[in-house]
């Protein structure tokens, strides 16, 4: 927004009394240190109070000693430049300490320093980049001329950083928004009214938002123009440094510029901007405007590998931002593979996991040796010509133009229309005769696909925190990833790199923040971020097979240098995303987007590693940001928000152990008489809630802390008591064990076992304990532990444990997800071992999530508060009776797959680990055929299915008419699909014959 303002100064001048009095120390302090000729130090003492321009700031802060050495300093420099014969001065001063450090050096107006000491980016890091308004600093800067001295010409930087002394270092909710309690004494003192108002609603703003917020004051009767830009703390690094090199690229310069630190988090950024003489620009009435749009992107990104192309003025800010873009996406989707491994993959048998297996290794391998992430921005950065024309291929389709309607046409779009308009034959012509290789074509060529996929993106939206880009995924090969994606996000930012991927248009899934504990983990977490995306959301997608959402997953990779971000990353993420699912309204702040997808979109994301604890927050912003569904957003949300939690009413336990049971019946075994074994331990979700469920003689529980073991089965009393506290097994007590029982924790090393044996190592014992002949039981359900920890590599420690007869175990429900890989289960199977796979066994706590978005979309919010919302403690009548339907539901439908499983199997003999894959995708794939066939269109036959369909709790309190009007229809069409697929599949199998589902309808909805 722009404004006009009469406050020229915008804070009160600093003046220093004591000023002459210091001047007179000084120039004793000389005489006496002997450095100086005694009749040359008044004149240099008056030279450098009176004519350097340094601002009284200085001499306010700094001591007689540290001045005159300044001074001595100054003289020397002075000396070097009559020698070189030069007429200017190199001046570089420097004072650090805790509270205060002063920087002050030679600077030419409106030129970013490219060689030399970068003052600027030293402050950002050491002052600025921090966490924590305990550790907060404040920045004054000033541009001062030198002159009246030996002929010698120069201009002075000066920037001054003091240690913040708030009013109210830990504000009250209610004195957060009001400036005066959180603002430092030094600001208050010295802010004009105008100033101190600004910041006042700039600051109320900012807490408000979650992006940056952009305000420029023309002062009258002049042509400065202010600046000010507030934000959250630590939610972008180098950002001070960044933004002079911005102004710097349109011919302005700063006369004084502020940094301002606030005790609520908010800092606020001043910068006093004026034109530079004589110099062939822009006018600053109308760079200003476009300064502001590119501030945004440079809060971004306010660093990256192309800034030097920026700073020399060979590319704009938002080319460097899109060749940014450009790279992270040739990183992630550049054809690595090559001919050879389509070959490789055509001829190889994929049903047999091993060939499975070793065309994975190949795959893997090629993708790490071919395109590093060095080799393809040294190709970027040769041809920042190219870079130009893929920009604007970009722009022309994506940016809008929102002043030309009143004003004239914005540098953005006469940057545009200054660039050759290439149609993409053209473009692929001159990436051609330009490049001198093959790979370096295949990199520019990426950045045409990537242009081409773009169906929406808030690039050129005033204010965001991240750059988000929904794509359209049929870029992708076939052969990589058969399962076709339906939605595609891409999201960018200075701390992170993230994906949400989806199957179907109604989808469910969690997103993830995946860390790296070190560099080496960060390269290949970065190799196989998409790849893991895919195969999460793929897994969910077959997962979620009973309800109407189709699979999806997010991730958030966070940068090596950002590993203590989760919560910014995932706020960035969200707010980004969110750009893409509501229309923009507001000039200036939130605009319309050009949408070549053309439809709304509906998205509902959950909790997943390391986000558990921000669900509230995405729902609560949702609301903020009038996104219709807000209250189905997230799932995974606190009770108050209608949050069902899954660890509290054991939801996917239910699931898993219906499993057990199921076996159990078949077998005709008794519970109580079969002995388990169970990673997972009574602390976690499925592990507590196990033990709370079961009732069989439970040998061993692995968990965090350690390994518990009885052979004659665990004290129940015992487990049963950590289970409801929820604490490890380091808290069990030993005195419960039996005769040959023991426990281990790992912290402990050199333990003798009753056995003899003695343990070397704890943490090592625990990890591999699944294998240890010990843990010999009737059967074994993973609620927990690292994925892949049974594979081919280490399966004939199960199959042929040392010292045992027979397998280390008879019977396997995953309840962990992918614990065991997919190669190994088949040879358990092969073994004549009975496993139920984690995609059918731990569906409990997607299908709790689903009536968790159910119930939001069907109430309004006055009725979700009414019957949804767990307030001190006391849950409503309905939201209890509402549980008690679900949790019965998902033991239903575990019944319903683990009966279809094992009638398929005792049919056909195939292994349950493929039953299972192909059960799910039989009823994905025909849920999304029922969704577009004329059976939708029988309206009483659709009322009819939906009316079995939805809870009958919901259909009593609200009516079917009700919810068909308030549930989106595109979410009701796949309740329709879901309900008649998952129900024929399970009584039919996957592979029915021709007239099965005529029979299937005449018997149920005729």
């Amino acid at each position: 927004m722009s404004h006009t303002t009469d406050d020229v100064e915008g804070y009160n001048a600093n003046v220093f009394a004591g000023k002459e009095e210091q001047k007179v120390q000084v120039g004793d302090f000389l005489e006496q240190s002997g450095f100086l000729p005694k009749e040359l130090v008044a004149n240099e003492v008056e030279w450098f109070y009176n004519n350097l321009g340094i601002d009284d700031f200085y001499f306010s802060l700094e001591s007689v000693e540290t001045i005159a050495n300044h001074i001595m300093s100054l003289y020397g420099a002075k000396i070097l430049a009559y020698t070189k014969n030069e007429n200017s001065l190199d001046i570089d001063l420097v004072k650090e300490s805790e509270d205060s450090s002063v920087y002050i050096h030679s600077s030419e107006p409106g030129v970013s320093q490219v060689k030399g000491p970068k003052f600027e980016h030293l402050i950002d890091q050491k002052y600025l980049d921090t966490n924590g308004t305990s550790n907060a600093y404040r920045v004054e800067s000033y541009r001062s001329d030198i002159s009246g001295a030996s002929g010698v010409a120069a201009q002075l930087r000066s920037y001054f950083v003091t240690k913040c002394q708030f009013n109210s270092p830990e504000p009250t909710t209610e004195q957060e928004s009001d400036i005066n309690e959180v603002a430092d004494q030094t600001f208050l003192k010295k802010a004009t009214e105008h100033t101190r108002e600004t910041y006042q609603t700039i600051m109320r703003h900012v807490l408000e938002r979650t992006g940056p917020v952009i305000e420029m004051y023309q002062v009258e009767g002049s042509r400065e123009h202010r600046l000010i830009i507030g934000y959250r703390q630590a939610t972008t690094q180098g950002f001070f440094s960044a933004m002079s090199d911005l102004y710097h690229y349109y011919g302005l310069y700063s006369t004084r510029k502020y940094v301002e630190q606030f005790s609520n988090g908010v800092t606020i950024m001043g910068l006093y901007l004026s034109p530079l003489p004589e110099k062939n620009a822009v006018p600053i009435e109308q760079s200003i405007y476009q300064i502001m749009k590119e501030t945004s992107l440079l809060y971004c990104l306010p660093r990256n590998p192309l800034q030097s192309l920026f700073i020399t003025s060979q590319l704009s800010v938002q080319e460097t931002a899109y060749g940014y873009v450009g790279w992270i996406f040739a990183q992630h989707f550049l054809n690595r593979l090559g001919k050879e491994y389509l070959g490789l993959s055509s001829i190889v048998d994929k049903s047999n996991p091993l060939h499975e297996e070793v065309l994975g290794n190949i795959k893997k391998r090629l993708r790490q040796d071919t395109f590093t992430r060095e080799y393809i921005l040294d190709i970027i950065k040769q041809y920042p010509e190219l870079l130009k024309l893929l920009y604007a291929n970009f722009a022309k389709v994506h940016y809008v133009n929102q002043r030309e309607a009143a004003l004239e046409p914005t540098i953005s779009y006469q940057r545009l229309a200054s660039v050759e308009d290439l149609t993409e034959a053209q473009l692929i012509k001159k990436i051609h005769s330009v490049v001198s290789n093959a790979h370096e074509q295949t990199v520019f060529e990426s950045f045409l696909t990537f242009n081409k996929h773009v169906l929406k993106t808030n690039f050129y939206q005033s204010t965001k925190v991240a750059l988000s880009f929904r794509l359209k995924p049929s870029f992708l090969s076939e052969v990589e990833y058969p399962k076709p994606l339906y939605g595609m996000f891409f999201v960018v930012s200075n701390e992170f790199r993230g994906f949400h991927l989806r199957f179907q248009d109604i989808a469910r899934g969690g997103i993830r923040i995946i860390r790296s504990r070190n560099r080496e983990a960060y390269s290949i977490n970065l190799r196989t971020l998409f790849d893991e995306n895919y195969g999460l959301a793929n897994t969910q997608h077959r997962k979620n097979k009973d309800i109407p959402e189709g699979g999806s997953k997010g991730t958030i990779l966070l940068d090596i240098d950002q590993q203590d971000k989760l919560l910014v990353a995932f706020e960035k993420y969200v707010d980004s995303v969110m750009d893409l699912l509501v229309d923009g309204e507001t000039p200036g702040i939130k605009e319309p987007l050009v949408d070549l997808l053309g439809k709304k979109e509906i998205l509902f994301f959950g909790p997943d590693e390391n986000t558990a604890d921000f669900m509230d927050w995405a729902s609560q912003h949702a609301r903020k940001r009038g996104y219709t569904f807000w209250k189905a957003f997230t799932t995974g949300k606190s009770q108050i928000l209608g949050g069902i939690p899954h660890d509290k009413y054991g939801m996917t336990t239910r699931s898993v152990h219906e499993f057990v049971l199921g076996i159990y019946r078949k077998l005709g075994l008794e519970e109580d008489e079969c002995t388990k074994f169970q990673t997972g331990g009574p602390d976690g979700d499925l592990g507590s809630n196990e033990i709370l469920i079961s009732k069989d003689k439970t040998i061993a529980v692995v968990d965090g802390a350690g390994v518990v073991y009885d052979p004659k089965g665990i004290d129940r009393e015992e487990l049963t008591r950590l289970a409801e506290a929820r604490k490890m097994v380091n808290h069990f007590d030993v005195e419960k064990l039996g005769e040959g029982g023991f426990r281990v924790l790992i912290d402990e090393n050199n333990v003798t076992l009753p056995n003899g044996e003695v343990v070397e190592n704890g943490f090592n014992f625990r990890n591999v304990f699944h294998l240890n002949p010990l843990a010999q039981s009737t059967i074994f359900v993973p609620c927990g532990g690292r994925p892949e920890s049974i594979g081919l590599e280490n399966i004939d420690q199960v199959l042929h444990p040392e010292g045992r007869e027979g397998p280390l175990f008879k019977y396997i429900v995953e309840g962990a997800n992918l614990f065991i890989t997919q190669e190994a289960r088949l040879r358990l199977e092969k073994a004549g071992i009975i496993i139920f796979k984690d995609a059918s066994a731990n569906k409990g706590g997607v299908t709790s999530s689903s009536f968790e978005v159910l119930a939001a979309l069907s109430f309004s919010d006055e009725e979700f508060a009414e019957h949804m919302s767990v307030k001190d403690g006391v849950a409503p009548e309905f939201y209890q009776a509402y549980v008690e339907n679900v949790q019965q539901l998902i033991e239903n439908n575990a019944r319903l797959e683990f009966e279809g499983l094992w009638k398929a199997h005792q049919k056909t003999g195939t292994p349950y680990a493929i039953l299972s894959d192909e059960l799910s995708n039989a009823i994905v794939q025909l849920n999304d055929q029922l969704q577009t066939t004329s059976l939708w269109d029988n309206v009483e036959l659709r009322n009819t299915v939906l009316a079995r369909a939805f809870p009958s709790l919901l259909l009593e309190t609200l009516g079917l008419d009700t919810l068909l009007e308030r549930i989106p229809e595109n979410y009701v069409r796949a309740i329709f699909g879901t309900s008649l697929a998952s129900q024929f599949i399970y009584h039919y199998g996957a592979h029915p014959d021709n007239f099965a589902f005529f029979e299937f309808m005449r018997e149920h909805y005729s």
